[in-house]
């Protein structure tokens, strides 16, 4: 219903409704009809299922079958291992589905618990949820809007609308009804009233017109609720699982039937083969992921980014939009006089007031008053005014002392003006604000002839998006009888205008420079106007070509769906938008392949914190629903803080592919071994022991220390990595099966040295390489391209700490009679432990002689 276009009388009717309010009859029918004034829920997951939907991904129930299958031939040991580590993730996964479900809990908080109404002339308060349409609400400065309606009286009555629409400038509110030609979105409907935005100032009565689900802000709660999108890392990872259990369980089935058909024992080559598959199949890797995460997250507070999602860490490394709310995310949330025009010569019969006009004007001419605490409390366009005078020296209070205000016609919506009368040494003067053209009618002729000069000076300072005022002033002997307002403001002397902005944050701009370096297309979506968008996305570099679009709200509608994704990616400002339209935006980018993160501190950014890949809150002044419903919360609400989350997020993503490559070569490793051998009429190299060994301690401990790895030089210079791109893209398969192979030959070959040397102890031989080559590897592979010895030895402690550690334990299994007869191994001589050392390092010049020629090929 277009309630802004009706008349009041069909408005009444409509709702069956009088101006003395509905009985308590008709609110009680009314009530079972709609329902209860509140947001309503969704039904909840039970924690049962919360809990079995942590388990439903394809390589935690292929190691769920494992585990069953190793217990049943005795190996509890890794059974216990592999349940430990499912078990860890199903809770990790379940806290962090809990906490989500908060967002609806908090949408309830913003709302008042009672209400001021009349019902059958009388005025009574009721509780909120017991409103039905028809009522008729009292309203005054202070009150949160309890539902959503359409004004009938209106007393100077101005609402904060940022938290819905995302307008930094408070709205004024009337009750006519509003042209019907013309496409109105929610900010300029200012006939209407909606559910949980703030009276600022003034009063007003209204007829309630929607409730619950069906009021603007019930419309958001509903988008809210719908499922969240995958994150870059998530989807990866499922499809990397799935395809690498199938192919490991293949190839652990085939050494199965190769080791049979040689005469192997069945229940040893079963369990050889059950343990290549756990050591092949990653199953460390969610535990590391969120173990590295979570040390990311850690990092991130730091750096005033809190983490409510831990694999949002990694989504930052692959965003590539991020669509920003414009008041208080890239602006300071606060107006400011960014220039002024003073009309010259102007002479007044005071000479104090004279020698200051325009800036004694702004400091006298509004209703600013200055709490005990000295905080300015007042309209934030008013305080802006004043606190420009005020910074010049010229103070509210003192100047009131001399100059006592005596009379006032405050500000309405016909006039467009607000006028103030003074006690001078001269007599009394008159200042007058308000819209230039509607100021240009009521000068005195001697300043006629300037109008086109004064409007020209309003439309440049309009044409740079600001707020434009200005000031008027009369002298007159005394207070006239009768006190007309038209004969007041009349005959007035123009001496200046204000232009106002809310004004960029001077690090967004720096933040937007370093996205754009680093790849990604910042977005602004504002409520605002789109010559006051343009403005600021043009001081912040949002907007450098002709190339870059800016879209209304209106136009956006009345695109079709394939008419806005030709252009989406073109677009770089949308002004003047609703809730909706944002996900429309979010949707669309999406389809085009772009990841997308969203900022935002209103209830508006919710529904599009919750659909995007990403969502980004405000932390000083982001609502509550906007934190709940976002991944992660800007602490210090400073823009530049992403880029910070976004360096850490893709060096989490990289040290994460490190560790992929690291697990995966070694894997390779002990398959090559173990598969190879026979063909070469060898007996196998490693025992089950062995291979779980190496699963725990060696893959474990340096695996982990890479989460540590610092970031590289050069991870902010280059573009996001492609969401759709598959783990081994680039040169990580390749690397991954050439260096394995590599490991799979030399543990080949020493064996096949050692028993041609008669060496008894050769699988202790061939075990310790295999172990040794794999601390080669993880050395060599710190970085994509830069040699380790420029990296440093050092850099990371973590690493040198768990490859000593290792190396320790290595050594204890070799040399410590207890853990000979456990892990089946013998006491190498000197000659063999250093030879084990050289032969293992093999890998590591291997790895650093790769990087050496990818150096030279760039």
């Amino acid at each position: 219903m277009n309630w802004h276009l009706l008349p009041l009388s069909e408005v009444s009717r409509l709702l069956g409704t009088t101006p003395t309010g509905i009985d308590q009859t008709i609110a009680s029918q009314r009530l079972a009809q709609y329902g209860k004034n509140h947001i309503e829920e969704t039904k909840k997951k039970s924690i049962f299922r919360m809990l079995l939907d942590q388990l439903s991904s394809f390589m935690i129930l292929i190691l769920v079958i494992v585990a069953i299958i190793s217990g049943f031939i005795g190996d509890l040991t890794d059974t216990i291992i592999i349940l430990i580590i499912i078990i860890i993730n199903a809770i990790v996964g379940f806290i962090q589905e809990y906490r989500a479900e908060k967002a609806m809990e908090a949408l309830k908080t913003i709302i008042p618990n009672k209400t001021r109404i009349i019902r059958s002339g009388k005025t009574i308060e009721i509780l909120t949820v017991d409103l039905v349409p028809g009522d008729l609400v009292l309203l005054e400065a202070g009150n949160r809007i309890p539902a959503d309606v359409r004004f009938i009286e209106t007393y100077q009555i101005k609402v904060d609308e940022s938290t819905l629409t995302g307008e930094s400038q408070t709205i004024e509110k009337i009750s006519e009804a509003l042209l019907p030609n013309e496409n109105y979105s929610l900010g300029d409907c200012i006939n209407l009233g909606f559910k949980g935005t703030s009276v600022t100032n003034g009063r007003g009565t209204a007829f309630v017109t929607t409730t619950g689900m069906n009021t603007e802000l019930g419309r958001i709660a509903e988008m809210i609720q719908k499922e969240e999108s995958l994150t870059p890392l998530e989807i990866r990872l499922a499809v990397f699982g799935k395809r690498l259990s199938i192919i490991i369980l293949l190839i652990c089935a085939l050494l199965f039937l190769i080791g049979w058909l040689r005469g192997e024992n069945a229940i040893m080559m079963l369990l050889t083969s059950i343990s290549l598959a756990v050591a092949a199949i990653p199953e460390a890797l969610p535990a590391l992921v969120t173990i590295t995460l979570a040390f990311g997250a850690k990092r991130l507070v730091k750096n005033n980014a809190l983490i409510r999602k831990l694999s949002a860490v990694e989504t930052l490394g692959s965003v590539t939009y991020i669509c920003s709310d414009k008041t208080g995310t890239l602006t300071q949330n606060k107006m400011t006089v960014q220039e002024i025009y003073i009309t010259p010569n102007i002479a007044t019969k005071s000479l104090l007031f004279q020698n200051n006009s325009l800036l004694n004007a702004l400091a006298l001419n509004n209703d600013v008053s200055q709490r005990k605490e000295g905080k300015w409390f007042g309209d934030s366009t008013e305080i802006a005014l004043m606190q420009y005078a005020f910074d010049r020296n010229i103070k509210k209070i003192e100047l009131e002392k001399k100059f006592p205000r005596v009379a006032e016609f405050p500000f309405d919506s016909l006039r467009k003006c607000m006028t103030t009368l003074h006690q001078t040494e001269k007599g009394i003067i008159v200042i007058t604000k308000g819209a230039v053209d509607m100021l240009m009618n009521k000068l005195a002729e001697n300043q006629k002839a300037l109008i086109s000069d004064f409007e020209q000076k309003a439309n440049e300072m309009a044409n740079k998006g600001y707020r434009v005022l200005g000031y008027a002033i009369k002298e007159i002997e005394t207070l006239p009888e009768p006190f007309n307002i038209d004969d007041i403001e009349s005959s007035l002397t123009f001496i200046g205008i204000a232009g106002m902005i809310d004004p960029p944050r001077d690090e967004a701009k720096l933040a937007v420079t370093a996205c754009k370096q680093a790849g990604i297309i910042p977005v602004m979506i504002t409520g605002d106007h789109k010559l006051t968008a343009k403005a600021i996305a043009i001081q912040l570099g949002i907007i450098t070509s002709e190339e870059d679009l800016i879209l209304s709200g209106s136009k956006l509608a009345a695109l079709k769906e394939n008419e806005f994704e030709n252009i989406v990616e073109k677009v770089r400002v949308y002004a003047r938008v609703n809730p909706e339209q944002k996900l429309k935006i979010i949707k669309a980018l999406q389809a085009k392949g772009q990841f997308v993160a969203m900022t935002g501190d209103g209830v508006n950014d919710a529904p599009a914190l919750k659909s995007a890949n990403i969502g980004i809150a405000m932390g000083i002044n982001g609502t509550e629903v906007s934190k709940e419903a976002a991944d992660m919360i800007l602490l210090d609400d400073n823009f530049a803080t992403i880029v910070i989350a976004v360096k850490h997020g893709r060096m989490i993503f990289e040290n994460i592919l490190k560790f992929i490559k690291y697990i995966m070569t070694g894997n390779f490793g002990e398959i090559c071994a173990l598969f190879i051998a026979p063909f070469f009429d060898l007996p196998f190299p490693l025992l089950a022991i062995h291979i779980l060994w190496i699963n725990l301690v060696t893959d474990g401990l340096p695996g982990l220390a890479l989460a540590y790895e610092p970031a590289e030089p050069n991870i902010m210079k280059h573009p996001p990595k492609d969401p759709k791109q598959n783990i081994f893209s680039g040169r990580m398969a390749f690397h991954i099966l050439w260096v394995g192979f590599l490991m799979g030959m030399i543990t080949l070959g020493i064996q096949a040295w050692a028993i041609e040397s008669n060496i008894k102890h050769w699988q202790t031989i061939a075990f310790t390489v295999l172990c040794f080559s794999q601390m080669g590897h993880v050395m060599a592979i710190r970085s994509e391209r830069e040699s380790f010895f420029k990296i440093g030895l050092f850099s990371n402690m973590p690493l040198l700490g768990a490859l000593v550690l290792t190396i320790l334990l290595q050594l204890m299994i070799i040399y410590t009679p207890f853990f000979n007869m456990v892990f089946k191994t013998q006491a190498l001589t000197i000659y063999e432990l250093i030879l084990t050392f050289l032969v293992s390092s093999i890998v590591f010049w291997a790895v650093e002689i790769e990087k050496w020629i990818i150096r030279q090929n760039k």
